[in-house]
């Protein structure tokens, strides 16, 4: 039997390898809780958007994202050519937004006869042995109709521009599909908090320096322990940490003379501004956000369009 292996990543495709899975092993490669992901593209024209984007944030050279994703298209496209199509992912946003954009696409397409399998788990499927690996295949399940009804719905608002939508997926049934509440909600706070004006990803970053001045690398360490379901890479962390850094007044400050960077030195410490305590606090909310030019799905976050994340009330909000 042929089989076409969709999972999250270059790591868990080492380990699967490792783990003697038979088949064809794609990685989907893909941020969607970064950059533009705008309704109503076609995959082709989505991939192109999301190629350009990465590109753009100089994570990949911009000709080899868009051969891979042409390439990772075409094996989607075609594949009733294999005799099963197992996904392979787990319980983070990261995953789960790129569960519901391949369950939303096959539902574009005829699945009568189709073998669709599914293997969702609640732990880092790039930090598992081979034979943990190798032990998931008896977990894969048949997919159910239900399921790719609520990651179409889940995705078509994931890809609206009124993340109202995204946030009404809280209201609605979604347990055929156990860890996307969840994702739902975090990513509601990746939005401005109302009193801070910081995504809770910079809350984070900026508590952990706050309590002791230390380089970016053990930033993000201390930065990843504290999510319950770990999902950023050290990319767009750093991205985060560069708008901190670079804002007028700035949060944080590196010793003079020094440039953070990716891979990062030792001699890279980043220490709060007293601007940084005012914001962290909720004493004032960051003025980062008068510049805004941020996409979080189908939502454009910009000065005349601010959404913002009310903690307490658990409602997404628009103040612009």
């Amino acid at each position: 039997m042929t089989t076409l292996h969709i999972t999250n990543g270059d790591v868990t495709v080492q380990i699967m390898q490792q783990a003697g899975i038979q088949g064809e092993i794609l990685p989907w490669r893909d941020v969607l809780h970064e950059g533009p992901v705008p309704m109503g593209m076609t995959l082709s024209e989505l991939s192109a958007i999301r190629a350009r984007y990465i590109a753009d944030q100089g994570w990949s050279d911009a000709q080899e994202v868009s051969n891979w994703f042409q390439y990772r298209d075409s094996l989607l496209e075609n594949f009733k050519q294999y005799d099963a199509l197992i996904l392979w992912f787990e319980h983070d946003l990261y995953d789960q937004l790129q569960l519901i954009q391949i369950l939303a696409w096959l539902a574009t397409q005829d699945l009568k006869d189709c073998n669709i399998q599914l293997i969702c788990v609640d732990n880092y499927l790039g930090m598992l042995t081979p034979p943990e690996m190798a032990a998931l295949q008896s977990k894969a399940l048949p997919i159910k109709y239900e399921q790719i009804i609520i990651a179409t719905t889940a995705w078509q608002t994931f890809t609206a521009s009124d993340p109202l939508e995204w946030q009404n997926l809280l209201q609605q049934d979604t347990e055929c599909l156990p860890f996307l509440e969840g994702a739902v909600l975090r990513l509601l706070q990746e939005y401005p908090d109302l009193k801070t004006g910081l995504t809770l990803t910079q809350k984070q970053a900026l508590q952990i320096i706050s309590e002791k001045s230390q380089p970016p690398g053990k930033v993000f360490a201390a930065y990843q322990q504290s999510e319950e379901r770990r999902f950023m890479g050290d990319s767009s962390f750093w991205g985060y940490l560069a708008q901190m850094l670079d804002s007028d007044p700035p949060l944080m400050l590196l010793p003079e003379g020094k440039q953070l960077t990716l891979p990062t030195s030792p001699d890279q410490v980043l220490s709060i501004t007293e601007d940084g305590r005012k914001v962290l606090s909720g004493e004032k909310r960051w003025s980062g956000i008068k510049d805004m030019d941020r996409w979080i799905g189908g939502v454009h976050l910009k000065p005349d369009n601010l959404w913002f994340w009310d903690e307490e009330q658990q409602t997404i909000e628009n103040l612009a």
